[in-house]
């Protein structure tokens, strides 16, 4: 990642729950992408990667597209393979936190933070629409106090289910380990998690995806119509798994323009 100068911002000052060392891998954090002048929401970015890395097209590319259109953003480090469940929920639960406590340092409003991310990032962003606390009052880490439940999701071509046919084996085996507990498979399947309290949603996939089956993100969509949870479904006819930003595809680049427009209304 072409990190311009800018520096990675810790969530944890005394090292991560869990954490097995102090290196990078070990240390769960953002980088800033702030923007001048009137500013309301801000977006964290979860980059996909399987949970066994972090795709670097799907980070600052992404931050600097939000900056673009008059919304900061955050990209996050989350932990990865090696790292187990939870980690990288705790991480993406942490950052919603923390932004929302450096609010006014950011110059944003704590009431709208919103999540975003690709593939295996995607699940973990749909994870956070659908396991959230609304903070601990009691914390001695205010941080803690925060809600971690975002105001906004957009998981794109994501992860959603890691139960067959549907669903990336990879990205669970990387999440779970060899012999995945039949309980975690249950509670990431994420489809089945939704509420009436998920966040609005906006999805995108294409429609011949061959990493992640475009059917991870109709068995979400399907649920949150269910839940009467406000959404947008855009499918694309044609494209790879992983396309970022999609430039090399006009067509299927068009969902950065559908999606600024679709945080605008939520008010980002």
């Amino acid at each position: 990642m072409a990190e311009n100068n800018k520096e990675w911002i810790k969530l944890w000052s005394e090292g991560a729950p869990g954490a097995q060392g102090n290196g990078d891998e070990d240390t769960p954090a953002i980088m800033a992408y702030p923007v001048n002048g009137e500013v309301k929401g801000a977006v964290i970015v979860c980059p996909g990667g399987g949970y066994a890395m972090r795709a670097d097209h799907e980070g600052e590319p992404i931050a600097l597209w939000l900056n673009s259109i008059g919304i900061p953003a955050f990209v996050l480090r989350y932990r990865v393979a090696p790292y187990r469940y939870p980690s990288a929920l705790t991480d993406v639960q942490r950052a919603v936190r923390y932004v929302r406590h450096h609010a006014d340092q950011y110059g944003i409003q704590g009431s709208r933070v919103g999540v975003l991310g690709f593939s295996a990032g995607g699940h973990l962003t749909a994870s956070i629409g659908t396991h959230f606390d609304l903070g601990n009052p009691n914390a001695t880490d205010p941080i803690d106090r925060h809600s971690c439940r975002p105001d906004a999701i957009i998981p794109c071509y994501p992860v959603i289910t890691f139960k067959p046919p549907f669903y990336h084996k990879g990205s669970m085996l990387n999440l779970l380990g060899d012999s995945p507990d039949p309980e975690l498979i249950e509670y990431l399947s994420l489809e089945e998690k939704v509420t009436p309290d998920t966040p609005p949603t906006f999805l995108w996939h294409t429609a011949d995806d061959d990493g992640v089956v475009v059917e991870n993100s109709f068995l979400f969509a399907t649920a949150l119509r269910k839940n009467n949870v406000p959404f947008d479904l855009h499918v694309f006819e044609k494209g790879p798994h992983g396309m970022g930003l999609g430039e090399q595809d006009p067509h299927v680049a068009s969902w950065t323009t559908v999606c600024g427009l679709w945080l605008k209304k939520q008010q980002f």
